[in-house]
C-alpha cells in the first residue's frame, strides 16, 4: 500500500497507514537492533575500536540505543588517509556517475525510510511525524542537490575567446577530504545533506555524527557504502569534542561542513582561516529567532503557528521560535488563544501516536531549563510551564513543560541568548519598527516570521529584518519548516558562515573551487 508522504507542513492528511507501519518498525527495531554493538567504517571496512560507549534514550533510560566504537586520534588519522585515499578515485568518476551513485544512496534511505524514523524517534526522542517527515527531507536533499548537478553540467562553462584558436572554459572541482561534524537534533537530515553535497563536489566524506545520535550515523553509513561509492569516499567515525577537535584540526582534511553552536562554529572558522591557506568552514550555528503579531493579525493562524514553532521537537530546531513580539492591541487576546493551543500539546513518550512533545536531548538541556525557568519566574512573569515532568514513566525520562514567559526586559540573557528548549518569550510592541529594531540587535540571524494582513507591514518586514529565512503567515509554522528546493535555509550574521543557505540552488558550489582553463590550438596526438 502507498502512503503518503510526511512533510513539516501537511497536516491534513490521513497518517493511519503511517502510525501503523511506525508500530511495526518500533516493535521490529526494540527487538533486532536496540542495544548492538556497531563498528566505525573506514575505508569500507568495520573498525572496532578496543573500546565502547554505550547511548540511552531521552525517552527512558532503561532504553540502550547500542554500544559504539570509541575513536581516538589514531583511528580519525586512519580515517583521514582512507579518505584521502578514496578521493582520488572518487573525484576521478565523472559528475554524471557521482550523481548516479547518489541517487542510488536516495533510493536506499526511501527504502528504510520507516526503520530510520524509527530509529530517529527513540535517539533522538522526535514525534512520529517530525521523524518521518525529517527522512523524506533527506531524500530529497539527494535529489535535489544531485539535480542542481545536472541542471548546472557539473558547474562547468565555456568562456569567451581571446584568441580564435584558444578555447577557455571554468570548472568547479573538489578540494579534497571534508569533515563533516553533525547535530542530535536533526541526525538524518542534516547529516545527509552536508554529506551529500561534499560527495557530489567530488570530495570523500569522513563523518562524525554527535555521540548522542550514533545509532541513525550508522544506518546512514550503510546507505552511502551500498550505494556504490568506493572504499574510502565515505568514512564513519564516533565520539564526541574530541573526536571532532581532532578531525577538525588534522592536516589532511581540506574543509569542515558543520552544524551545532555558534561558539564551536567561530572557533573552527578562525582556526582554519589563520593557517598558510584558508580552507572552507560551512557552519549553521543557531538562532534567536523571532515573530511579529501585528494588531491586525489573524490571531487563530498566528497562535497555531507560534506553538508549533515554539514547540515542535521541545524547541531543539536551530529555526525554533524563542521570542514573540506582540501589538500591544491584541496582547491578551492573543495570549489566551496561544494558552489554548499550548494546552493540547500533549507531552509523553513519542513512541506513542498522540504525543506532540517527546524529552529534550540530555541532563544538560534540562538544567538549562530549570535555570531559565527560575530567572523567568524571578525576572518576569510566568504564563505557562516552568516545571520538568518527573511523574510515573517520565521520572525515567527528560520531559519538561513548554514554557511561556512575558515581560523581561528587552536585554535579559532569555531574550539574547540560544536556550534550545521549548521555552518562548513574549514581548509587547507599540512600534512595529522599534520591534524589529529590537530583534536586529540579536547576533543571530536564521529565521523570523510576522502576522499581518497589511501589505505595506509586511513589505516593512521583509526588507528590514535581518534573518535569512522569512515567512509570514504560517498556520504551520512561524518560523519553521523549510524543504529542499522550496525554502534556503541561510544564516546571517552569527547564524552562518557563508551567507549561502543549505537546501537551495546556491549550497553545493561551495564545496567545490573553480579553476580556469586555456589552451592553445589542438594537441598533435590523440
Amino acid at each position: 500500500m502507498s502512503l503518503p508522504r510526511v512533510t513539516y507542513t501537511n497536516l491534513g492528511e490521513d497518517f493511519s497507514g503511517v502510525h501503523a507501519r511506525l508500530d511495526a518498525e518500533l516493535e521490529h527495531l526494540a527487538a533486532q537492533t536496540l542495544g548492538r554493538s556497531h563498528a566505525a567504517s573506514i575505508g569500507g571496512q568495520d573498525v572496532a575500536g578496543t573500546e565502547t560507549f554505550s547511548i540511552a534514550s531521552p525517552i527512558d533510560s532503561d532504553i540502550v540505543l547500542g554500544h559504539f566504537a570509541a575513536c581516538d586520534t589514531a583511528t580519525v588519522d586512519r580515517a583521514v588517509a582512507a579518505a584521502r585515499a578514496g578521493a582520488a578515485e572518487w573525484s576521478a568518476l565523472s559528475w554524471q556517475e557521482r550523481v548516479a551513485r547518489l541517487r542510488s544512496a536516495a533510493d536506499l534511505v526511501e527504502e528504510r525510510k520507516y526503520p530510520i524514523s524509527a530509529a530517529c524517534l527513540v535517539e533522538v526522542g522526535k514525534s512520529r511525524m517530525e521523524a518521518v517527515g525529517e527522512v523524506e527531507e533527506a531524500i530529497d536533499l539527494i535529489r535535489y542537490y544531485s539535480g542542481e548537478l545536472e541542471r548546472n553540467s557539473g558547474y562547468e562553462a565555456e568562456g569567451n575567446k581571446a584568441l580564435p584558436q584558444e578555447r577557455s572554459w571554468s570548472r568547479l572541482r573538489p578540494y579534497g577530504v571534508f569533515a563533516v561534524i553533525a547535530p542530535f537534533n536533526f541526525p538524518v537530515a542534516l547529516s545527509i545533506g552536508m554529506s551529500t553535497a561534499a560527495l557530489l563536489g567530488g570530495n570523500a566524506v569522513v563523518f562524525k555524527p554527535n555521540e548522542m545520535s550514533a545509532l541513525t550515523g550508522r544506518l546512514l553509513a550503510e546507505c552511502f557504502l551500498e550505494a556504490g561509492l568506493p572504499a574510502g569516499a565515505f568514512n564513519l567515525v564516533y565520539g564526541g569534542a574530541d573526536v571532532g577537535k581532532a578531525l577538525a584540526e588534522h592536516p589532511g582534511v581540506d574543509g569542515i561542513a558543520f552544524t551545532g553552536s555558534n561558539g564551536v562554529g567561530m572557533e573552527l572558522l578562525r582556526r582554519y582561516t589563520s593557517g598558510r591557506a584558508a580552507k572552507p568552514v560551512l557552519a549553521e550555528m543557531g538562532g534567536k529567532n523571532s515573530t511579529f503579531v501585528t494588531a491586525d493579525a489573524d490571531l487563530d493562524v498566528a497562535a497555531a503557528g507560534v506553538m508549533r514553532s515554539a514547540f515542535g521537537l521541545q524547541g531543539q530546531k536551530c529555526s525554533a521560535l524563542s521570542k514573540i513580539y506582540v501589538a500591544s492591541a491584541v496582547r491578551a487576546a492573543f495570549v489566551e488563544k496561544l494558552l489554548a493551543q499550548m494546552a493540547t500539546i500533549v507531552i509523553g513518550d513519542p513512541r506513542r501516536a498522540d504525543v506532540y512533545m517527546g524529552p529534550v536531548i540530555n541532563e544538560k538541556a534540562i538544567a538549562r531549563f530549570e535555570k531559565a525557568a527560575a530567572e523567568a519566574a524571578r525576572d518576569g512573569r510566568l504564563l505557562a510551564g516552568g516545571k520538568r515532568l518527573t511523574e510515573g514513566f517520565m521520572a525515567r525520562g527528560l520531559f519538561v513543560e513548554p514554557t511561556l514567559v512575558a515581560d523581561l526586559d528587552a536585554d535579559h540573557a532569555i531574550n539574547r541568548e540560544e536556550l534550545f528548549l521549548p521555552f518562548l518569550s513574549l514581548q509587547e510592541f507599540t512600534s512595529l519598527d522599534a520591534a524589529i529594531a529590537d530583534a536586529n540587535r540579536d547576533a543571530y540571524g536564521l529565521t523570523s516570521g510576522i502576522y499581518t494582513q497589511s501589505k505595506a507591514t509586511l513589505e516593512t518586514f521583509l526588507n528590514t529584518i535581518q534573518a535569512g529565512v522569512l515567512y509570514a503567515n504560517r498556520a504551520t509554522g512561524a518560523t519553521t519548516g523549510a524543504w529542499p528546493g522550496i525554502q534556503t535555509f541561510c544564516g546571517w550574521k552569527g547564524s552562518g558562515t557563508t551567507g549561502k543557505g543549505g537546501l537551495g540552488s546556491w549550497y553545493l558550489p561551495q564545496f567545490m573551487r573553480e579553476q580556469s582553463l586555456t589552451v592553445f590550438g589542438q594537441p598533435a596526438n590523440a
